[in-house]
């Protein structure tokens, strides 16, 4: 009885720490998108279309990812100069070495083939990333990734750009929840101007085995921190997903992706595949998140 009661007070416990970040998730999301300024043309990105969690790769280890999107239904016209996203495929390789147990660095290679135009290289990014080590213990999990990097101006109105980004994590239980309040400021191109931009992201997921999760990730970018972009241009996007937890060396993800907004595109299909390759004896830490 004392057992069964301890038990019983540990999963209350989770459930109103559950409710309560889900409804800070939910409160959050919902101001966001509550907010909107003058108009402006958004420009797309979708490249590496992920939410991260907070743990990074382990000293020692490799981690390489192919993420892989297409356009079912996007931009059809050439807008100040940038490629049609309409059908086109975007190949992303990612290359993340744990440097040790609280640092990696990630170096991203991004392509971009569509009919009529060939494939293309895009660009190439590197994001050297820190997180709070696990002797800090502290109740969620904490990291943040500066990124920065060229794309080429067919594809971008500007070639280099850095994204700050902040990283929050936590599981509780069968329940998977991670933001990521991302500010990203053009460097170079007509943007420069505009300063520091909004652009989170946020994931909510749930096991229903051991080895399969449903979730939905959602996407936005809302322009200037002092004078959102109208609604009507800023990118939302929701995608339901599937992670597959085969294997901790295995990172493997699809989603399917709508725009709510004119700014964003409208139809998406998305995946990652990822293989981790270690040189070391393993740690055992538990993974709370993909990278």
């Amino acid at each position: 009885m004392v057992m069964r009661n301890a038990y019983m007070k540990a999963r209350s416990a989770n459930a109103c720490e559950l409710s309560a970040l889900l409804r800070a998730l939910c409160g959050l999301i919902f101001l966001m998108l509550a907010m909107w300024m003058p108009l402006r043309v958004a420009a797309q990105d979708n490249y590496e279309i992920q939410v991260y969690g907070a743990d990074t790769v382990e000293p020692g280890s490799t981690m390489v990812e192919l993420h892989s999107n297409f356009t079912v239904d996007g931009s059809k016209v050439s807008v100040d100069g940038l490629s049609p996203t309409q059908h086109a495929l975007h190949e992303t390789i990612e290359i993340t070495q744990g440097i040790n147990s609280w640092f990696e660095t990630g170096f991203y290679i991004f392509t971009s083939a569509r009919n009529g135009d060939g494939w293309d290289w895009v660009g190439d990014h590197i994001r050297p990333r820190f997180r709070a080590p696990d002797s800090w213990h502290w109740p969620v999990g904490i990291s943040i990734s500066n990124e920065v990097g060229y794309q080429r101006r067919k594809f971008s109105v500007d070639t280099w750009s850095w994204e700050i980004r902040p990283i929050i994590d936590k599981k509780i239980g069968p329940w998977y929840l991670a933001f990521n309040p991302a500010f990203d400021r053009a460097l170079h191109g007509p943007d420069v101007s505009r300063g520091f931009e909004f652009s989170p992201n946020a994931k909510v997921s749930f096991d229903i085995t051991p080895k399969v999760a449903l979730g939905m990730e959602y996407y936005g970018a809302f322009g200037p921190v002092d004078n959102f972009d109208g609604l009507h241009d800023q990118q939302q996007q929701f995608f339901p997903s599937v992670d597959l937890n085969v294997s901790p060396d295995w990172e493997i993800n699809f989603g399917v992706g709508v725009g709510a907004t004119h700014g964003s595109d409208h139809l998406i299909v998305k995946g990652i595949l990822g293989r981790r390759f270690s040189f070391h004896h393993k740690s055992g830490r538990v993974r709370t998140g993909t990278y």
